[in-house]
């Protein structure tokens, strides 16, 4: 069975929009038309069978003036909320012989509302509907109106989209698809009014879409204004004690402070994708400094639609976040990822010494102390430490807590593949058992594989020793290889480093003169790596480059520094003396 939304325009030469969801509330379909026939031709799957097909225009009308009484009764409940219907009679040319009465007709649908009747249309009003599904104190202004400016319709539309969002942990749940990312995306870039109007039609169809589902599931939690005879709106029923917001206070109720919080997200938008980028510059500083081997290093801002989505989660019947903009710590988030699992740790370590970690949870800890196999992640949430505060590189991160994911590659396939596939409900309900103990069993199997994988390295490091010379005419510098061989050798306790690392510092080395492993060995044989080493006190475990690059300081001094190499890391590097020279 489908549940279909039918967002209609009262003009022809206007775009209608349309959703379909499935029984599962999967939404399958959503798109915008223009005239009847490609209606007709775009839901022709979804009402060959039982069906509830939504309608957002009047379907009956039957008196020549004022309101129908559907209309009448439904805004005696919802004018308050500013979501009263305007009126429906045949004294307007367009309503003598409805649109969507047409429509269903041409569709084989029956006008009557009532569950018996397997294939039919009923008329809703997406107005009314929000405010009952999301308690909110008023209308969100999503529609273009005059004074409202293309940001603000923006914020509205992207909190409705969180809103329906949310519904994937409601009952019945809406499960959204990749054309409604799409949607999500043109209302986030949208440059006109008129781009977001497109995108308003087809948001209301899937809702129109839901309100038939929340008709056919939740019966007793439905009202329907009016009668078959003389036209009917159906919509979920007004909450018990839900008040309108006063206009001067626009935060009274639940729904509303989501919709705050929302609105002021959406304006700190811009702000926090600059904040992301100086996030991740940060986090590469930090592990290229320390040397830390690892895959990639990203980041993102969280979308306003996946903020309002979590912001309208609901626990326990409680908000899962009374105050969104302060409970939901992920608005800025960094992923890192590594090779093998001891790297995870060295990368917490390191981000302990360097920044201000607020919070650090294993997540793979956690889901082994619990007796089984599943997500595994490092999560931490880090702040500027007091001597980057003040740095401009790092001047919206002020203030500003930033998760950091940690998770080595099989951990994060394992992860995006379950999300992509589990959590988007395409699974069907009685296959959900045996997918769940699959994906434990491939958790298992990438927990093995990660031990196999640290192993290997373990001996590989200890095995390791100097590689045959490698001859490039035309490249002058120790190969990239060779170095890592020598340094696994120099530095046994050292983890590995980036393989463009060691091709950058074999660089630095021939600005030095140094052009073979026994002028780096004469080198190294005159600097005193204990006393290196407790003068840089490391609270990590640093990696062979790392340790190599400090060695070069003590042996060099300044002329280390002045290399032009050096020149994007000046300020750090002077640091880092001070500390070997034993200054404060």
């Amino acid at each position: 069975m489908y549940y279909v939304g039918v967002d209609l325009a009262w003009g022809r030469r206007k775009p209608t929009g349309l959703a379909a969801l499935d029984d599962d509330g999967r939404l399958v379909h959503v798109s915008a038309v223009t005239t009847d026939e490609e209606i007709v031709a775009a839901l022709a799957p979804y009402v060959e069978g039982d069906c509830v097909v939504a309608v957002d225009a009047p379907l009956v009308v039957r008196n020549a003036t004022g309101n129908r009484a559907a209309e009448a009764e439904l805004n005696r409940d919802f004018a308050r909320f500013d979501a009263g219907a305007h009126p429906s009679n045949t004294g307007k040319p367009e309503l003598v012989s409805p649109r969507g009465a047409l429509l269903a007709d041409k569709l084989g649908l029956s006008l009557d509302p009532a569950p018996g009747n397997g294939r039919r249309a009923v008329e809703v009003y997406p107005h009314a509907a929000t405010v009952s599904l999301f308690r909110l104190g008023r209308t969100l202004k999503y529609k273009n109106k005059t004074g409202r400016s293309l940001e603000s319709l923006r914020g509205e539309m992207l909190v409705l989209m969180g809103l329906l969002e949310g519904l994937a942990d409601a009952d019945p749940a809406l499960h959204v698809n990749g054309t409604w990312r799409t949607l999500v995306t043109a209302v986030e870039e949208a440059g006109r009014k008129s781009e977001l109007r497109v995108v308003e039609d087809q948001v209301d169809a899937v809702l129109c879409a839901y309100v038939a589902l929340f008709a056919t599931r939740r019966p007793q939690q439905t009202t329907t204004y009016g009668d078959p005879e003389h036209g009917c709106i159906v919509t979920p029923a007004l909450p018990e004690g839900l008040e309108p917001t006063p206009r001067e206070r626009r935060s009274a109720t639940a729904g509303d402070r989501v919709a705050a919080a929302v609105r002021e997200y959406a304006v700190a938008q811009p702000s926090l994708r600059g904040a992301a980028e100086q996030a991740v510059a940060l986090v590469r500083t930090v592990l290229d400094d320390a040397g830390i081997n690892y895959l990639t290093v990203d980041g993102r801002a969280k979308s306003v639609a996946s903020f309002a989505a979590k912001a309208a989660r609901i626990e326990d019947g409680a908000p899962a976040y009374p105050d969104p903009l302060r409970d939901i710590t992920d608005q800025v988030g960094v992923r890192v990822i590594t090779y093998v699992h001891s790297d995870v740790a060295a990368v917490a370590d390191l981000l302990g010494d360097q920044v201000v970690v607020r919070d650090d949870r294993d997540m793979g800890r956690e889901t082994a102390s619990q007796g089984r196999f599943g997500y595994a992640s490092r999560h931490l949430l880090i702040e500027l430490d007091a001597a980057r505060e003040g740095q401009e590189a790092y001047e919206l991160l002020r203030g500003r807590v930033v998760q950091v994911q940690i998770r080595t590659v099989l951990q994060h396939a394992w992860a995006e593949f379950e999300h992509d596939i589990r959590y988007k409900g395409t699974i069907p309900d009685e296959h959900v058992p045996d997918f769940d103990r699959r994906f434990t069993l491939a958790a298992g199997l990438l927990e093995l594989a990660d031990q196999e994988f640290e192993t290997i390295r373990e001996r590989l490091q200890q095995g390791l020793r100097v590689a045959p010379a490698e001859h490039v005419d035309d490249d002058p510098r120790i190969s990239p290889r060779e170095l890592a061989a020598f340094l696994a050798g120099q530095y046994a306790d050292a983890g590995w480093s980036r393989t463009d690392h060691y091709a950058w510092i074999s660089g630095l080395l021939l600005e030095l003169g140094i052009a073979s492993l026994d002028e780096l060995g004469e080198v190294l044989r005159a600097v005193d790596s204990a006393a290196l080493n407790e003068r840089m006190d490391y609270r990590y475990p640093p990696g062979a480059v790392r340790r190599l690059d400090d060695a070069l300081l003590a042996a060099y001094d300044e002329q280390y520094v002045a290399l032009h190499g050096n020149s994007h890391r000046v300020p750090l590097l002077e640091a880092r003396l001070a500390r070997l020279r034993g200054q404060p």
